[in-house]
């Protein structure tokens, strides 16, 4: 691991702020000063590393969890009203997680959590088109066909026209919406404007991750192979 990245994760600084710390010859590695941030650092603790002297812990590599989120829950860090929110339902121990894009505070589901920016970059950035497939409850029975098609073919909101989107309906009422962007409550306006207004919503997928048997509050980390196909969705053309 080079050494700016290892400084990063034992919570020393950020990447940049760590890499003027070992710039400034403030860095030893088993007793050697070091200059040089790209320096490569075995994260196993066996290397002897002291910023200023004092003893760096190192933290094991990033992690990503898989969260149901309920409702009522906000899809922050934190909140200024005291609401309970989603970074709170993980032990994150000494780990700063944070939030894989929102959802709004009565939506449910899948949300992910993470220390890992580039990740978080990758899924959530405009430009990656990482589908994510939500389930409606809406109001006014079985939505036509003229619905569905509008829905499909994009819906003209006060931001602009929505993407074209998968739509089906399961069962009257219901709608299975897969969409590859990310407008805020874009689902509910969607719905609301062709006259069937979101009763409930869930997130059952993101890119390749289903939500599964998660129960709402629960958690549970992924694994590596759930991580690398994350990034290969984001990465794919």
């Amino acid at each position: 691991m080079r050494l700016q990245k290892y400084l990063a994760h034992a919570g020393v600084a950020s990447r940049r702020a760590a890499e003027e710390i070992v710039r400034a010859g403030r860095v030893t590695i088993d007793g050697r000063t070091v200059t040089d941030p790209a320096r490569d650092v075995p994260d196993d603790g066996t290397a002897d590393v002291l910023v200023d002297g004092r003893p760096v812990t190192p933290v094991a590599e990033t992690v990503v969890f898989a969260v149901n989120k309920p409702a009522g829950v906000v899809s922050t860090a934190s909140d200024t009203h005291g609401r309970p929110t989603v970074v709170g339902l993980v032990p994150a121990g000494k780990r700063r997680l944070y939030p894989v894009g929102r959802l709004d505070a009565e939506t449910t589901g899948l949300i992910l959590l993470t220390d890992d920016g580039a990740l978080a970059d990758l899924l959530t950035h405009p430009r990656y088109e990482v589908p994510k497939t939500y389930v409606a409850s809406v109001r006014g029975g079985r939505v036509g066909d003229v619905a569905l098609r509008a829905l499909r073919e994009g819906v003209e909101l006060d931001d602009g026209p929505t993407l074209p989107a998968e739509v089906e309906q399961p069962e009257p009422g219901e709608l299975r919406i897969t969409l590859r962007e990310g407008r805020k409550r874009q689902v509910r306006r969607m719905c609301r404007a062709v006259g069937h207004p979101v009763v409930t919503l869930r997130r059952v997928r993101l890119g390749p991750l289903e939500l599964g048997r998660l129960r709402e509050g629960q958690w549970r980390a992924l694994d590596p192979r759930e991580v690398a196909a994350l990034r290969d969705a984001a990465r794919r053309p």
